[in-house]
């Protein structure tokens, strides 16, 4: 057990060539196989979800949904109405949200402006982080960084590669049934979203504006 995606894939390796049938994982995954486990208590399901919701409303966070995107309509942006729904869904506000092109100046200034809410405390962005020209959300944002939590990226890559396998390699594959492709990668990044927020976001949310607010 480790929680380095690196040491994860060396370790692997290593195995691997020793034929070992030894697993590694990582220490979500352990935790995850914990909580997935305990779901199986006497309590009902519904039970369950009313329990959690009650207990991340204790410590509700005002968000601001920001998506990044030249195409992108309320209409169409399934990735923010997903992170809202989750939001809520966890007992968060979700404060308002917006629609914004990938220029980085505009990305920065909703950013600002959103920061500059009393009510917000969580910026959640989403969009804009590929390869092309006009993907520049990452390097907008991070000139507006005080604080870096590095990990958390090579964390979310260990979890979409170990989970997503079969989705993301599907994504590459030519759309030779569907009549919409766009449709399928729409689909994708919902995963993502909801992966991310699931998995890292939504557990430790409450917990890290605490603790940057100290």
């Amino acid at each position: 057990m480790t929680a380095n995606p690196g040491c994860i894939l060396q370790i692997q390796a290593g195995l691997g060539a020793h034929e070992s049938p030894v697993r590694v994982m990582h220490l979500v995954e352990i935790l995850d196989a914990r909580l997935r486990r305990s779901g199986g208590s006497a309590m009902s399901r519904p039970r369950q979800h009313a329990a959690r919701a009650q207990s991340h409303r204790a410590h509700s966070i005002g968000c601001w949904i920001l998506t990044v995107s030249d195409t992108k309509t309320p209409e169409t942006d399934t990735s923010g109405q997903l992170i809202r729904k989750l939001l809520v869904d966890a007992g968060h506000q979700v404060v308002g949200s917006a629609i914004v092109r990938d220029e980085p100046k505009d990305v920065q200034r909703m950013i600002r402006e959103a920061c500059a809410n009393d009510e917000v405390r969580a910026v959640l962005v989403t969009g804009g982080t590929g390869i092309t020209s006009r993907d520049s959300t990452y390097e907008a944002i991070e000139e507006l960084l005080d604080k870096r939590l590095p990990g958390f990226g090579e964390l979310f890559r260990l979890l979409s590669l170990r989970g997503d396998r079969g989705r993301r390699h599907d994504v590459a594959r030519p759309a030779r049934r569907a009549r919409a492709p766009h449709r399928r990668l729409d689909a994708w990044l919902a995963n993502a979203c909801r992966l991310a927020l699931e998995k890292l976001i939504i557990p430790e949310l409450s917990h890290l504006i605490r603790e940057v607010s100290r």
